[in-house]
């Protein structure tokens, strides 16, 4: 999910839908203290935790569906990379790559985890479609095994 991320130099780079941290775990190890780490977990108690485990982390206890005065609000424009985990309940109730869209920089990346199995499912082919819509062309990773049950990792660029 990170490697499709331009992690070099100071990026600016949002997570959305933070939850347990196992991506913030891998982000905040690969950018190592550089740049600016911005994890949006919905849930509070689950944002607390992570803001505990992760001070260098900006973690905020909102809503994905409102990442542009979520970032205004951290004196945030523009970002480079934006990396999510949402689940489709969250794509049906706000136009997540919209707004995702609106505060990538020229050239940045937005990855979206989806699950294999349920790939053909009516929300994956609107998530997929969403995504295009607001990006263009949208490369469709292979299948990562290792995570249960197997994803894909879609990929858009700005």
């Amino acid at each position: 999910m990170l490697a499709p991320l331009d992690l070099d130099g100071d990026p600016v780079v949002v997570e959305l839908g933070a939850g347990t941290g196992r991506v913030t775990d891998a982000l905040a190890r690969a950018l190592g203290g550089r740049g600016r780490h911005v994890a949006v977990e919905l849930n509070p108690a689950l944002a607390a935790r992570l803001a505990a485990r992760h001070p260098g982390v900006t973690v905020v206890p909102g809503d994905a569906g409102d990442l542009p005065a979520l970032l205004r609000g951290l004196g945030i424009g523009r970002v480079d990379a934006v990396s999510s985990l949402l689940p489709w309940v969250a794509w049906a109730a706000a136009p997540i790559a919209r707004r995702a869209g609106s505060v990538l920089a020229p050239g940045g990346t937005f990855t979206q985890v989806s699950l294999l199995p349920t790939a053909w499912m009516p929300p994956a082919r609107r998530q997929l479609a969403a995504l295009r819509a607001e990006f263009g062309a949208v490369v469709v990773g292979g299948p990562v095994w290792g995570n249960l049950p197997p994803a894909r990792v879609l990929v858009a660029r700005r």
